[in-house]
């Protein structure tokens, strides 16, 4: 295996490295020889000269005398914010170091020298070590020499902020700068600068002033005071803009009613909205080299050209979703019926459009009001700054759903602004400075789920999708119109024209309203993109099948499951006429199927020349799906009887791998994978790495990368040619999922496992397999797309989490799209934003629909800026911040190790409670203070260390550690939450008190349970959702009732070891559970299987070891946790 960087770009030879997760701003785009061609593209890992040996110890959490051990954590501490990150050379193309810039140690130090923090000797277990390390540079003490992860890096300055003057008075307000209220009196201006209206020469990355919102009085925690918010505006007609019609066309025919012809624009000439023409090599100005079967150049229709600056407006992804805790009014639609720790993440979108408002000659924005940060403390602490003390309140876990974090905005803009299922902010106040960030010592991210399935989408088609000429921003509800016929990015605030179609409101059908367009009333949209959206003819929808059939396979039974699932939804696979399919079948040879028209059955072709891999007849082996639905559905009815005799023993993965390629390259499409064994023949052959003596070792875990770069490579490949991998794992041995999950991690595909899979003796899988087959068969998709991610000047993006390849700096490539993918990505602040009063962050989804056509889906959220450590703590979202965290602890197990990160977590939460304690607190109290929002991190961070991903001491397979690292990558926060956090309900005492009623069925509602051993009860029934499996824990001396009136038996002894149904008895008990049961899995896009457990079977270890509250051998109790905490924070 090379270690050498892998260079070549999709065959273009350039040298450009590839990057894929974690990527950072290209300042240097040389590679340093050596790089590890790993999972992820990290910088080396370099330990520190000073820093001592580890000593050898049984783990993290030792079991004998606390012996002070030096931080294991090793990065260098990264440059000043004013610095440039590296010197020529150095790579970093690549995603930062999770380390950092480390935080000072807190004055009640005894030593300021660099350290571990060492708790005294204490009668409860010892505490794990932890670094002396922080996060951030404090410039009055002495810097310790081994951080933890540096949240935000800062990139370099580019000279001064620039400050930027604003339009002159009266312009038409809109959901940024609405009129005042008059009963509520505007505070005196921020600054007394001068307002002109030209806009800025070009766009850099100084901080620019834009027109604010009319902010009222808050607090100086940035929560608004109830009676302060003006009064609603008069809103518009009643129209409604109803997503479920046909989507709306280009203005009528015929000449408009007269309008003054559009004044000329001030300011320099504006840049052409077309982009540079590509050049020779296929790259496009100021981007990298691309793969000759790119998009990057259609998207930089999409893109803009590049501006000048740091390079720094990385693109980024991911999910959005559950309840954050804060005692604020609820968002819009918190109240719908969902899962608790999922409320957000499911429920309908039913974000309506709000009328826009428009006052009569409202004030400019020289008499709005300053930003929050300016605001004066008149209220009482709000909730979410309630301090709490960790170690006396013991039932900190909420009882029922809290939403989401709610942005400090005025009304009008909260209720328009993006909804948190689809876009998440880990804080949902921006710092004003990279150094108040680095002081509150809590990760600033985005968290993106942007395919999601939505029950309400405005739909627009328009010849022209407005968009500023400067940095290709598109036009949303966060933009200031200062004329009919002008109006103001919210990113870049540039001053652009508004179209002469645009004049045209398609709600209404009249002219003359451009602020009450559906683009400026909604801030989730999508786009029915014109042709200039396109490289070539949208691609048909192409589905290619490869399937291992070797002996281990036929064993499980998988093949008659997936066959008959296929044949039931053959008629659902999303597509158009145009739809192709393809199968191919492997062993130690490649087998074709000539499914061509005329054919009277399908006809095998088998290629045993592994080694020079051939397609015999290339023009038939991909058919119309309904040309030839007919031999498509002789051949699954055959398939499973066709090998069911086989001896066939070897598996030729990697080269059944190389065959799909070919055959998919010239369209692009999807390809579905089976396997059920270690690859042993041919290329990209593995041998078995793991040690089972080992998976229960409290030292650092071995293999968690990949063992070659093949199935990198070969899905780079892909990539390229619009291929997307999804992985289909049925395995009962050990796959060296590390190695395999890169063939889809680098494509943008999906990873689906099944441990143990075999058609008898594990029923519940296969009863999983084939809900989540239906499941994947027949959900929406996206072909050949691309993501970019913008935001507001000032602010930039430079690390990226998920499945997807990172094309040029911020392009995201992914070749498939589905609705169940999720993204995350970290961001620091480049310039001061002290000017602002909100920023806005913009995703753009550009793909191509399984009906073929080129379409664009765009997500606006907007969010308040702040300049108090208060305020920002106030804006925490818990939830979040914990997602975030384990993506980034995922990077640092692969290209640290596993302790690495495991310290990291901890001492993320030891920083952030000790910032507050430093900072915010005014009053000193014993104790382990934490704001209310946050009273929930330590116990988030402990469920993370005694998670699957990352858990020690305990008996964990290779690839089920592996896959558990994938799902924390990859899926959107509300799933992620459930598996790190499992919920636990009481189920044998259910009523219909509180009760949900949907669709006439009643769905009780029973209260969550702390994970603790000391909730449950041997005469009760408990149900565990821990995200992809529920476990219904029976006790001993269960309700006799609940044992005849829900599981059928007479008693319990007479409960099967195997039991995974629940009987359809017709009694209230039955179906009140199986309606309780069956609402929780509607709430998420798979389906976890249940297991029924006895309480002396062998399967309740699986049961206890999601009791994240209770000691283990290897791990702390919850309590012992926060002791630890508490030490590290008061040393």
């Amino acid at each position: 295996m090379s270690t050498a960087g892998f260079n070549s770009q999709n065959g273009t030879g350039t040298g450009q490295t590839y990057a894929n997760g974690p990527s950072q701003n290209p300042v240097a785009l040389q590679q340093l020889p050596g790089v590890n061609y790993g999972m992820t593209h990290q910088p080396p890992y370099n330990p520190m000269q000073t820093k001592a040996p580890i000593p050898p110890g049984p783990g993290l959490y030792p079991s004998g005398p606390y012996q002070p051990a030096p931080p294991v954590s090793a990065y260098q501490p990264g440059p000043p914010p004013t610095s440039y990150p590296a010197p020529p050379g150095q790579t970093l193309l690549t995603r930062p170091p999770m380390g950092g810039l480390p935080s000072h140690t807190p004055p009640q130090s005894a030593s300021p020298s660099p350290g571990p923090r060492v708790p005294p000797a204490q009668a409860t277990p010892p505490p794990p070590p932890v670094s002396s390390s922080g996060y951030y540079q404090n410039p009055q003490q002495p810097q310790p020499m081994a951080p933890a992860w540096q949240y935000n890096t800062a990139p370099p300055m580019m000279g001064p902020p620039t400050s930027m003057n604003a339009p002159p008075r009266g312009p038409v307000a809109n959901h940024v700068n609405p009129a005042p209220s008059s009963t509520a009196p505007l505070p005196p201006p921020l600054s007394s600068a001068a307002y002109s209206s030209a806009p800025p020469a070009h766009v850099g990355h100084g901080a620019l002033q834009p027109p604010g919102p009319s902010m009222p009085p808050t607090s100086a925690h940035g929560y608004t005071q109830q009676g302060t918010v003006p009064p609603p505006m008069n809103p518009m007609a009643p129209h409604t803009y109803q997503p479920s019609r046909a989507p709306y066309g280009p203005p009528p025919t015929g000449p408009p009613p007269t309008m003054k012809p559009t004044p000329p624009p001030t300011g320099p000439p504006m840049a052409s909205a077309t982009p540079p023409p590509p050049k020779a090599d296929g790259s496009v100005a100021g981007n990298g080299p691309q793969a000759p079967n790119s998009y990057n150049h259609v998207d930089n229709k999409m893109a803009g050209q590049p501006q000048p600056g740091p390079p720094g407006r990385h693109l980024g992804h991911y999910p959005s979703l559950p309840p954050g805790y804060q005692n604020t009014s609820a968002p819009h639609n918190a109240t719908s019926p969902m899962h608790p720790a999922m409320q957000a993440a499911t429920q309908p979108y039913t974000q309506a459009p709000q009328p826009y408002q428009q006052p009569p000659g409202g004030p400019g924005p020289a008499q709005l009001s300053p930003s929050l940060a300016a605001m004066s403390l008149q209220s009482s602490t709000p909730e979410a700054l309630r301090v709490v003390n960790l170690l006396q309140e013991r039932n900190l876990l909420p009882p029922s759903p809290i939403p989401a974090p709610t942005p400090c905005l005025p009304q009008d803009l909260q209720k328009i602004n993006c909804h948190p299922e689809v876009f998440r902010s880990t804080l949902t106040s921006i710092p004003q400075t990279q150094s108040l960030l680095n002081k509150a010592k809590m990760p600033l991210g985005l968290l993106l789920h942007p395919f999601k399935d939505l029950s309400q989408l405005p739909v627009v088609t328009s010849s022209t999708i407005v968009r500023c000429r400067s940095c290709r921003t598109y036009i949303n509800p966060f933009v200031s119109f200062l004329d009919q016929r002008r109006w103001k990015c919210n990113l870049c605030y540039r001053v652009n024209d508004v179209p002469e179609e645009f004049m045209y409101n398609p709600v209404s059908r009249s002219y003359g309203e451009p602020h009450k367009r559906p683009e400026v009333q909604n801030a989730t949209i999508e786009f029915i993109a014109p042709s200039e959206y396109m490289l070539r003819p949208p691609q048909p929808a192409v589905y290619l099948f490869i399937l291992d059939v070797s002996h281990n396979a036929v064993e499980t039974g998988y093949l008659n499951v997936f066959c008959q699932s296929l044949l039931e939804n053959i008629n659902s696979l999303p597509g158009d006429s145009r739809t192709k399919v393809g199968f191919i079948t492997f062993d130690s040879t490649i087998h074709f199927y000539n499914l061509q028209e005329g054919l009277s059955q399908p006809q095998m072709l088998i290629v045993s020349d592994i080694e020079d891999i051939f397609l015999p007849t290339p023009d038939s082996l991909l058919v119309n799906l309904n040309e030839c639905k007919e031999l498509v559905q002789d051949l699954l009815k055959s398939l499973p009887s066709l090998f069911e005799k086989t001896m066939e023993t070897q598996s030729a993965l990697g080269s059944a791998l190389q065959a799909a390629f070919k055959l998919l390259s010239p369209t692009g499409g999807r390809m579905t994978v089976f396997q059920t064994q270690l690859p042993n023949l041919g290329v990209g052959a593995l041998q078995s790495r793991e040690d089972p003596n080992q998976r229960a070792s409290a030292k650092d875990i071995q293999h968690l990368s990949p063992a070659t770069d093949f199935y990198k490579k070969l899905a780079l490949d892909c990539s390229g040619q619009q291929v997307a991998v999804d992985l289909f794992l049925l395995s009962t041995q050990y796959c060296d999922l590390a190695s395999l999950g890169c063939i889809s991690r680098y494509s943008a595909g999906s990873i689906y496992y099944y441990p143990s899979y075999h058609h008898q003796h594990n029923p519940a899988q296969v009863e999983c397999f084939q809900k989540d087959l239906k499941r994947y068969l027949t959900r929406k998709i996206g072909f050949e797309a691309v993501m970019r991610i913008r935001c507001t000047k000032g602010l930039s993006i430079h690390t990226f989490h998920g499945n997807f390849f990172v094309r040029s700096t911020d392009l995201l490539s992914l070749p498939n799209v589905n609705p169940d993918a999720g993204f995350a990505v970290q961001m620091s602040i480049e310039d001061n934003l002290d000017d602002m009063q909100v920023v806005s962050f913009q995703a753009a989804l550009l793909y191509t629909s399984s009906k073929g056509e080129r379409r664009i889906r765009v997500h606006t959220l907007c969010l308040p800026v702040v300049n108090s450590l208060s305020d920002i703590f106030a804006g925490a979202d818990v939830q979040a911040i914990t997602g975030l965290l384990a993506c980034m602890a995922v990077d640092r197990s692969v290209t640290a190790s596993l302790s690495d990160a495991r310290d990291a977590m901890t001492n993320a939460a030891i920083d952030s409670l000790a910032s507050y304690r430093q900072s915010v607190l005014t009053i000193q109290q014993p104790g382990l203070l934490s704001p209310a929002c946050l009273r929930l991190f330590p116990l988030f961070i402990l469920a993370l260390l005694k998670q699957k991903a990352f858990r020690t001491g305990t008996s964990t397979r290779l690839d089920d550690r592996v896959f558990a690292m994938c799902q924390l990558k990859y899926q959107p926060l509300a799933y992620s939450m459930l598996m790190i956090h499992p919920a636990l309900y009481r189920i044998d005492d259910l009523t219909d008190e509180g009760a949900l009623n949907i669709n006439e069925r009643t769905i009780p509602q029973p209260r969550l349970l702390q994970l603790s051993v000391e909730k449950l009860s041997r005469e009760a029934a408990f149900l565990m959702d821990a995200g992809t499996v529920m476990y219904l824990w029976i006790g001993r001396n269960c309700n006799p009732n609940f044992l005849t009136q829900v599981l059928g038996v007479p008693n319990y002894a007479a409960v099967p070891d195997n039991l995974y149904l629940l009987p359809e008895l017709d009694t209230a008990e039955s179906q009140r559970t199986r309606a309780f049961i069956g609402w929780l899995r509607d709430q998420r896009p798979f389906f976890p299987s249940l297991q029924v457990i006895r309480d002396e079977s062998q399967r309740k270890i699986s049961f206890m070891q999601n009791m994240i509250e209770d000691r283990t051998e290897s791990a702390l109790s919850y309590y012992e946790f926060l002791l630890h905490v508490q030490q590290q924070i008061s040393k």
